[in-house]
């Protein structure tokens, strides 16, 4: 299964995470595309099969300045090949921001619902305010993931 992995970082600590989720899904027999300044025609070119969102949030609960030309792209044009396929997102933040904690990671979900991608599992939040390794503080539901999109 070909699992593109669409990311947005301010700091790299989301790419971090996105490279760590490459590596786990290529090591458990899945082909990846990640690349955190993808084109649409990039990503389309790949032929996804499942999509694995992880971005960061910034500002007012936005998506970092690298993912914005993707989401918009994507929103403006809402591939119809990809209605139905499976898909997951990796939200951080910090829950000192309240209400727009993870709020990239939310705007990622809305845009999957949007197309038509079924959520496989819950959006994993990371706390930045609680955690020191993210990837690492990741990896038992990446192993969900996994074991999910084997169905």
């Amino acid at each position: 299964m070909k699992v593109a992995i669409l990311s947005g970082s301010v700091y790299g600590t989301a790419e971090e995470v996105a490279r760590h989720a490459a590596s786990i899904l290529k090591t458990a027999g899945f082909e990846t595309f990640h690349n955190p300044r993808a084109s649409l025609a990039e990503v389309q070119a790949f032929g996804p099969e499942a999509f694995l969102a992880v971005t960061s949030t910034t500002g007012m609960g936005e998506l970092p300045d690298n993912l914005q030309p993707l989401y918009f792209a994507i929103r403006d044009q809402l591939p119809a090949a990809w209605r139905g396929l499976p898909g997951a997102v990796i939200g951080l933040g910090d829950a000192s921001y309240g209400d727009t904690f993870c709020g990239g990671g939310e705007l990622m979900r809305e845009l999957f619902s949007e197309l038509g991608i079924r959520e496989v599992l819950p959006m994993l939040r990371l706390d930045a305010s609680e955690s020191v390794t993210p990837e690492t503080d990741a990896e038992p539901w990446l192993a969900e993931l996994v074991s999910t999109l084997r169905g």
